[in-house]
């Protein structure tokens, strides 16, 4: 009895604990519920509020959960690994008139009083416009990019409808360097102009967009460009200026300046007219620079052979009704090395008469001068190309820099192949590592390559190019002053003055484009306008300053040897 008595109070222990356990089974299953239906209630108000943003509503745009576990835009660097553009933390002041509950009265203190005093934090604010805005009562933006100490500012005038939501924000830590390079990003977070907007799917792909992208961009190298190519420009009160620094044997841009420049942190009116690139989508007559073009063309094809050679220099070419004339006497005969060292276009154009249309417009083709310039860059010119039939006249012209119109990337390219060993190669902002240069395209014969280099170096110890010649550095390259044409023919009070250079000559690195807009005559160029006494001096105090960086460095005791031309120029030497 007393047996069975302990098992029924056994068996109602196990029944009472069962139903226990039950019992807080359901209501942690039931509390389970509730914050399943919380966190549904949430995520519905949430989703309702984007919808709001995303059709116009009265909320600045808020960071999704998952654009808050992805990484930041990625970053853009130099070659070397220097930061040119960067995601950052940031503020944005944005205009709540439903704040304090009453949309009639969203502020404490009057819209004009509160505007003013946004004004002492953010000096270059438009007081009337924030004003404005205020008295409105629409919510919206009143500024971008606010840094956190102004953000505490804000906070501290006390007007709970100027509200500073947190926004992923892009810098630029070099300012306005590399701008036309690098583009800018807008507030939806798309790049714009440059390499942000190439890059822009890598740079906000999920699975990229924390990895850094290398340009080939050296910024040490594009510092000193920029800063010599503004010396010059302002020195000349020129309207503009252009340059480029490119690798001979990759294609890869170690620099490039457009001039004036805009800042990619601070896109406004004003930077937005600056956006347009000099380099790579403006086209123009580079005049001269084209002569070794021509004649390395004339040599390929052994059109000159004999370096001694003399071509009659002191009467027009008459075609039709027009006369090709040199600037000023350069005496009654000049051969090859002379005529490029005193830059006649009365020889140039009987040379590339001789060498016939056909084979002088095949090497512009192959040189890429009828298509638009080869780089990652959205902004890309179009040539102002002859066409396919090619007068007598026009040939002539093209031969001497003029009926043609290219950027100054497409004639960086050109010397590069000149210079090179005849190797044709599309230039690229992107870094390369060694063994991805592309293979390009022969232009040139080795032979003709080396000629070149004896002829380019040659300018600038004895002709034009002296301006150029940066001891020990092996400079060597060719002038152009070309007038810009404009209504009813070309302007002579306007010209586009470029020098395009190469160095060292002895052994080819890099190509330097240096082209002023319009550069007037100053005290800083002897009162002249032409490129021998502007552009010229703009590679001469570049080169001192990259070679190094570059890793060429100075020689007295090196040089490309020119002994054998050199007899031939002794009224050039003295």
């Amino acid at each position: 009895m007393t047996t069975m008595l302990a098992s029924t109070a056994v068996s109602s222990g196990r029944v009472r604990f069962v139903s226990l356990r039950q019992h807080s089974l359901d209501v942690a299953r039931l509390r389970v519920l509730w914050l399943a239906m919380l966190f549904a209630l949430v995520a519905a108000a949430a989703i309702v509020r984007i919808v709001q943003v995303g059709m116009g509503g009265s909320g600045p745009r808020m960071t999704t959960l998952s654009e808050a576990l992805l990484p930041d835009r990625g970053e853009i660097t130099d070659r070397n690994g220097a930061p040119l553009a960067r995601a950052s933390s940031g503020f944005a002041l944005w205009f709540n008139p439903k704040a304090l509950g009453d949309p009639a009265n969203p502020l404490v203190r009057s819209p004009v009083d509160v505007a003013a005093r946004l004004k002492a934090i953010f000096p270059d604010l438009n007081q009337a416009d924030v004003a404005d805005k205020l008295a409105s009562g629409k919510a919206g933006y009143l500024r971008r990019r606010i840094l956190g100490e102004d953000a505490d500012l804000v906070q501290r005038i006390g007007e709970l409808a100027l509200e500073m939501p947190p926004e992923s924000d892009r810098i630029y830590p070099q300012g306005s360097m590399g701008a036309h390079v690098l583009g800018y990003v807008d507030s939806a977070g798309n790049g714009k102009v440059g390499m942000e907007q190439v890059l822009n799917d890598h740079l906000n792909n999920p699975l990229t967009r924390g990895d850094p992208v290398a340009l080939s961009i050296d910024l040490r190298v594009q510092g000193a460009l920029e800063d010599e190519l503004r010396r010059g420009m302002l020195s000349t009160n020129a309207m503009g200026a252009a340059g480029i620094v490119l690798d001979v044997d990759t294609g890869e841009v170690m620099a490039l300046a457009s001039l004036p420049e805009f800042d990619p942190n601070k896109i406004d009116a004003a930077g937005v007219n600056l956006m347009f690139n000099r380099v790579t989508n403006q086209v123009y007559e580079l005049g001269s620079t084209f002569k070794p073009i021509t004649i390395a063309s004339a040599i390929d094809a052994g059109v000159v052979r004999d370096f001694g050679k003399r071509y009659q220099a002191n009467q027009p070419i008459k075609v039709g009704r027009f006369s090709i004339k040199d600037s000023h006497p350069l005496g009654a005969s000049l051969n090859v090395p002379e005529a490029l060292i005193h830059s006649s276009n009365i020889v140039t154009a009987e040379i590339a008469d001789e060498l016939g249309a056909k084979r002088l417009r095949q090497t512009m083709i192959d040189l890429g001068m009828n298509e638009r310039p080869y780089i990652e860059l959205p902004a890309k010119g179009f040539p102002i190309w002859p066409g396919d039939n090619w007068p007598r006249l026009r040939n002539m012209t093209v031969s001497y820099g003029h009926g043609i119109a290219v950027t100054p990337l497409h004639l960086a390219s050109a010397y590069a192949a000149m210079v090179n060993g005849g190797i044709w190669r599309p230039a690229t902002l992107r870094k390369l590592e060694a063994g991805e240069a592309p293979k390009g395209r022969r232009v040139f014969k080795a032979s003709t390559s080396y000629r070149m280099r004896q002829l380019l170096r040659m300018i600038a110890v004895y002709g034009t190019g002296k301006n150029a010649d940066a001891p020990g550095f092996r400079v060597g390259g060719k002038t152009g002053s070309a007038e810009k044409p404009g209504k009813g023919g070309y302007r002579e009070s306007s010209l586009v003055s470029t020098f395009a250079a190469a160095f060292p000559m002895d052994n080819p690195r890099y190509v330097i484009i240096a082209m002023l807009d319009e550069p007037k005559g100053t005290t800083a160029s002897s009162f002249q306008r032409t490129a021998a006494w502007n552009a010229a001096p703009v590679v001469g105090r570049l080169v001192p300053r990259i070679g190094p960086v570059l890793g060429v460095r100075p020689d007295d005791q090196a040089d490309v040897d020119i002994s054998d031309l050199r007899p031939l120029i002794q009224s050039a030497i003295k």
